[in-house]
């Protein structure tokens, strides 16, 4: 299973710096998922509850795991403390379907 995550870095009054980024990698996702994982930086755009269109620098996640419940779950759980500590209105998870090999 491929997990391609869009995390928006713009909350009120701040945004989610590269250190809270990592700490955030560290803490949270690697707990879940420590075979590995990419990130990426990029530049977002999204058109939020108002039908307002919003621009943001955006951090990209992508996960490759062997799927389940139990990742899925992990996966729904991590989106959740993100919006949650970072005052997020959403994550964009892209869900598919992957071949993997080392």
């Amino acid at each position: 299973m491929l997990d391609s995550l869009y995390f928006g870095t713009a909350k009120p009054g701040d945004v989610v710096t590269a250190e809270k980024w990592t700490a955030f990698l560290n803490e949270v996702v690697g707990q879940d998922f420590p075979e590995g994982l990419t990130s990426w930086t990029a530049a977002g755009r999204w058109r939020n509850s108002a039908g307002v269109l919003e621009q943001e620098s955006t951090y990209v996640l992508q996960l490759a795991h062997l799927g389940g419940e139990e990742n899925d779950r992990a996966v729904k759980q991590m989106i959740a403390r993100y919006k949650r500590d970072f005052t997020q209105d959403a994550v964009m998870r892209i869900r598919s379907q992957a071949c993997r090999s080392f």
